[in-house]
């Protein structure tokens, strides 16, 4: 076992680097954060606009199976998954839910309560927060930072890196730290919405939520809800596909997925045939005016025979939103690079954390959760050169 770290710096106060500082300062260690940006936590806060969805109320296995079997991180998320969060996040004085989907959410469905109790544990046990200190890479054993005093050198017994991915870098997670880093994989958007140039017909559907169909790329299928914007195909349903229509896969999408192809079929023979199409499509299958502009959109010219395309939809996209526009990112720095303490392998006593790894999960709690365990494991191999199987 090596001797504990006496001083530690931990580079992002993103929910990895936090949690690190509090794993390291709970024991002892003086702890230095260096933040980029001019307050701590600005994506995390970011999240909660929108309910902040912490983790899933899943079984470990069901949880852990949603991630790829990398080693160093399915160990993580063996000792910090869904049940030691929603503990830690009592602990903060936060109680949470879980919705009828499983999620699971602090009651006050939003980050600024958790991260004042949490920032105000951090100052209670020393950890020292440097805002506006941008890492620009290494001075020997040093960590290089630009900060308003001017450039600064900062050595500690521990490094943590945890300096996020390469979206909304208006946040802070700008992906800059890969400029100095070797084994790398280029990131790539991921839980991000798909580009359509739209015909003018769909414009007064904008806004507007497709609930009840499926999507389908590759293996994935996707029952989830996504919404028509301006810009393309938004939401939770389209996020779930990301991966692999950017690896390549088509996108097609089933109007009706509670009806098989026969049955759609039978209540079209049976609809009155004078009157307009999209009330024979109302009526007979029940779809709403904006699952049928799809239909029209994408299925231009429609064929005499429709039920195949309406459970067969292709859609016609350009691609992901741009990166800076994702949720989270694909790539970044390779588990090869690391040993399976989440030690970077060419500097000991250094580490690596949260988004910035190379890794991808959908949303719904399981990118703050592989945040938060990876952040604690790292720090846990710190101080104990073991990256622990279960939670303190």
């Amino acid at each position: 076992m090596t001797q504990p770290p006496r001083t530690a710096l931990v580079i992002g106060s993103g929910p990895a680097g936090l949690m690190a500082a509090d794993v390291l300062s709970a024991a002892g260690v003086t702890v230095t954060i260096a933040e980029q940006m001019p307050s701590p936590g600005r994506k995390l806060l970011m999240a909660g606009k929108s309910g902040l969805n912490l983790t899933m109320d899943q079984p470990q296995a069901e949880f852990a199976a949603t991630y790829d079997d990398i080693p160093q991180l399915q160990a993580a998320i063996a000792g910090f998954g869904p049940a030691e969060v929603i503990e830690w996040t009592r602990g903060l004085g936060q109680e949470v839910f879980t919705g009828t989907s499983g999620r699971v959410f602090p009651v006050v469905m939003k980050a600024s309560p958790l991260l004042r109790a949490w920032l105000g544990r951090l100052a209670a046990q020393g950890a020292e927060l440097r805002t506006r200190w941008r890492w620009t890479g290494w001075d020997g054993h040093a960590a290089r930072f630009e900060t308003p005093e001017g450039p600064q050198t900062l050595a500690a017994d521990a490094t943590l890196l945890a300096c996020g991915g390469a979206s909304w870098s208006r946040l802070g997670s700008d992906g800059a730290w890969a400029d100095w880093t070797q084994d790398v994989t280029p990131f790539a958007p991921a839980n991000a919405g798909l580009r359509v140039d739209w015909s003018n017909h769909m414009a007064r559907h904008f806004g507007q939520p497709i609930k009840g169909a499926a999507l389908h790329a590759g293996k994935t299928l996707s029952r989830g809800e996504f919404i028509l914007s301006e810009r393309g195909l938004e939401g939770g349903g389209i996020y779930a596909v990301c991966r692999p229509v950017r690896d390549g896969a088509a996108l097609s999408l089933d109007l009706t997925p509670d009806l098989p192809l026969q049955e759609v079929s039978a209540r079209l023979n049976r609809s009155n045939e004078k009157a307009s199409q999209p009330n024979r499509l109302r009526k007979a299958l029940r779809l709403d005016p904006a699952r049928i502009a799809l239909l029209q959109e994408f299925g231009r010219p429609l064929p005499t025979e429709l039920a195949p395309l309406i459970k067969n939809l292709p859609i016609r996209h350009q691609g992901p939103r741009p990166l800076d526009e994702a949720i989270s990112t694909a790539g970044g720095l390779r588990f090869v690079a690391l040993d399976n303490n989440l030690q970077v392998k060419v500097r000991p006593g250094v580490y690596a954390a949260g988004e910035m790894l190379d890794w991808e999960a959908p949303t719904g709690g399981y990118l703050i959760t592989a945040c938060l365990a990876t952040g604690r494991a790292a720090a846990q191999a710190a101080l104990t050169g073991t990256v622990p199987s279960a939670a303190p």
